[in-house]
């Protein structure tokens, strides 16, 4: 089969997002909340494009009991107001709670002040209700007292650690699972991580984008561009070590692309999910004179052939420094060991990590 039929084939048995919002009669941020938490399954195309969803998929779901009132309900949003509501606590109290970090918001949209609105899912609060009664009455424990002393906003971190963990989970391949977690790096850390500029550019381009791609205005893009990114030094760092074991991985699988590199769906893959990059041939070898072996004496003639040859002169002594003696072990101590691998591997990743300083840089691997 060649890659035009493998395509038409591929996009006979699939169709678009859209399309498979109508099928299941679900607005379109519904469909992306149901996409988000697992309820629809999504193609995600490696080398670019938008999600597809599989005919099995729709005719799955919409055989399913209750349909379509039950898969809306699952996917049903609530706001602070009513979230607040449904819970039987005032909006103040529910704000805290979210806050503190009892609460995880599913999305967010910009009000006419552009300011974020956090949106939840109305089946975690209930079981949330049922779960944890005891903080929606009387005193609120000293731990949530004390995270809100302090400042704590802990609904922006919840997000993204849900929806970082969703994407992660809908790929395989190490180059987009890398690029999933380079969007929560602002520029100044993703180049002290990631040195190659071709990298960078390559974790750029497969970013992950919305189901229905990007944000209708660009404020929206902008505020998910910031959300998206770590904000508290504990999280950078997680995600830092994180990135660099995913670049290790993918590095090991195949190298980003480069200007002038020709790419080719890898075989064994559908649609192209996996590329390898087209090598070229090495060139052959040119063979050179043979080199003159220096156990053998070697004569140098002079232009006068009444001279005769002229004896080769003596090769020049052979100085081999000696080290000064360690006055404090003394001229018999032994060399200091040599760093092993393990030392290594740590000095490594602390100075990528940007928390060790160096004064060469590793070659690349």
């Amino acid at each position: 089969m060649t890659v035009t039929e493998a395509v038409c084939a591929h996009t006979a048995s699939t169709m678009a997002v859209g399309t498979a919002a109508q099928e299941l009669q679900l607005k379109r941020g519904e469909f992306a909340i149901a996409v988000h938490v697992g309820l629809v399954r999504v193609l995600v195309q490696q080398g670019g494009g938008r999600p597809r969803v599989r005919r099995e998929e729709v005719d799955r779901l919409r055989s399913q009991d209750g349909f379509p009132e039950a898969l809306r309900e699952r996917v049903h949003t609530v706001g602070t107001a009513k979230g607040a509501q449904l819970l039987g606590i005032s909006p103040d109290r529910f704000t805290k709670l979210a806050r503190a970090g009892c609460l995880t918001p599913i999305t967010f949209y910009l009000n006419r002040y552009r300011a974020v609105v956090w949106l939840y899912l109305a089946q975690e609060l209930a079981e949330f209700a049922a779960r944890e009664s005891q903080l929606l009455v009387g005193k609120s424990p000293a731990w949530v007292r004390s995270r809100l002393e302090g400042g704590a906003d802990l609904r922006a971190r919840n997000w993204r650690s849900r929806r970082i963990e969703r994407l992660l989970s809908l790929t395989e391949d190490p180059w987009a699972r890398a690029a999933v977690l380079a969007g929560t790096l602002d520029p100044v850390q993703l180049a002290e991580v990631v040195d190659d500029p071709y990298e960078r550019a390559y974790l750029t381009r497969i970013r992950p984008e919305p189901v229905f791609g990007p944000m209708g205005s660009p404020s929206a893009g902008e505020a998910v561009g910031r959300l998206m990114q770590a904000d508290e030094p504990d999280e950078m760092l997680w995600r830092r070590v994180g990135l660099i074991m995913e670049l290790d991985n993918a590095r090991e699988a195949r190298p980003a692309p480069r200007p002038g590199d020709e790419w080719r769906p890898g075989p064994g893959n559908e649609l192209g999910l996996g590329l390898e990059r087209v090598q070229e041939p090495e060139p052959e070898p040119v063979a050179g004179p043979e080199p003159v072996s220096v156990s053998e004496p070697v004569q140098v003639f002079s232009p006068d052939p009444a001279l005769g040859p002229v004896p080769a002169p003596e090769p020049a002594p052979t100085f081999v420094p000696v080290r000064d003696a360690d006055p404090v072990r003394g001229p018999s101590a032994d060399p200091a060991p040599a760093p092993t691998a393990a030392s290594e591997a740590a000095l490594g990743l602390l100075a990528r990590l940007g928390l060790r300083r160096r004064a060469s840089r590793r070659p690349f691997r």
